[in-house]
């Protein structure tokens, strides 16, 4: 029996003409298409993530964050809501246990860690971390930005990326206390912005993607005998084909299904780039990097199948599709766009997993 997915598009609601802030679709593999199948009432999701157990979703909202149960159908019951004590966040992780789930802070610098219970409801914040210092640049990102939150493969340490000062600080996480303690700083380019982070499926290897220098840098990591953790830079690779250009900034950072690609795009020149992943050594190489008929591709990703791609287009209020083609390094327009207020990030979900 082939297998069956749906999408949740989160999207802003400022504006728009209601408060469904999560769009939930069901996914035409064949075809490589969305089909809406509910709306889900909720203002301005920034970002969505599901559990590792693959039983529940969480939201960001304006005034914190929410949980949802996620039915047979892939259609969602909301659970509860809970506070972040701070401004709206912009990413969400779990830990691998599903015991904890962090809030990043872009507005405010601050890093949430809130309890989770076992039926999925979110408890009490646990620690709140607020960055401080200054970054190197004058205008926007002079402050701490802390813009995505990543657990290591390993469930040790929580990375957090700040796109204000040029670094991505780790942290021990205290899975009974719900703790954190600085245990490293990665520090990246000056005036580099790193924006979102992924691991490979193995846990070797850190991609950081970074909005002003528009480019992926690939780490290396492992835990030394004394528990330290310990990164190392092997690669940068551009994410667009001019990397002198102007008024281009990287946005998103995904992985195929199967990790075999990793998926970057591009504000300004309003481009997807798919980087081709050596398992072995970790290195990545453009595949393709081509336009995708919208402004502000804030979020792209392939389908399962890896034979079609969609890119969310925040500033056209648009998603618009395409059929992937890797051996001829080359993306073909696949049917007309879908209306979706503001998207800001897509999740696949499989169906009876």
């Amino acid at each position: 029996m082939a297998k069956k997915y749906v999408a949740y598009v989160s999207s802003y609601t400022s504006g728009a003409e209601n408060k469904n802030g999560i769009h939930v679709y069901d996914v035409d593999m064949k075809n490589g298409w969305l089909t809406e199948k509910e709306q889900v009432e909720i203002t301005n999701s920034s970002w969505l993530r599901v559990s590792h157990d693959h039983r529940f979703l969480y939201s960001i909202t304006d005034l914190g964050v929410e949980s949802y149960t996620i039915e047979a159908d892939g259609r969602l019951s909301l659970l509860n809501k809970a506070s972040i004590n701070g401004m709206r966040g912009c990413y969400l992780y779990t830990d691998y246990e599903d015991r904890f789930l962090f809030s990043a802070g872009y507005h405010d610098g601050k890093v949430t860690v809130l309890r989770l219970h076992e039926d999925g409801s979110i408890g009490e914040i646990t620690d709140e971390i607020w960055h401080k210092g200054l970054g190197t640049a004058a205008w926007r990102n002079f402050r701490p930005h802390v813009q995505c939150v990543k657990m290591t493969r390993d469930n040790k340490f929580l990375l957090a990326c700040d796109l204000g000062l040029d670094r991505v600080n780790v942290y021990a996480l205290d899975h009974q206390t719900g703790k954190l303690k600085e245990a490293d700083i990665i520090h990246c380019d000056q005036e580099s912005a790193p924006r979102h982070m992924q691991f490979s499926q193995d846990g070797r290897f850190l991609y950081i993607v970074h909005e002003q220098k528009k480019a992926v840098d690939v780490w290396s990591y492992q835990v030394d005998k004394n528990g330290t953790p310990d990164f190392e830079r092997i690669q940068s690779i551009s994410t667009t084909k001019d990397p002198a250009a102007l008024g281009v900034a990287a946005c998103s950072l995904k992985f195929s299904w199967d990790y075999r690609y990793l998926v970057t795009s591009n504000a300004g020149e309003n481009s997807v780039t798919v980087f081709d992943v050596d398992q072995k050594t970790g290195l990545l190489s453009m595949n393709v990097s081509l336009p995708i008929a919208g402004e502000y591709p804030k979020d792209a990703t392939l389908l399962p199948d890896n034979k079609h791609l969609i890119s969310l287009n925040h500033e056209s209020n648009s998603m618009t599709f395409f059929h992937f083609h890797p051996d001829t390094h080359t993306i073909v327009m696949n049917g007309p766009e879908l209306s979706v207020h503001q998207p800001n990030c897509i999740v696949f979900y499989e169906l009876g997993k």
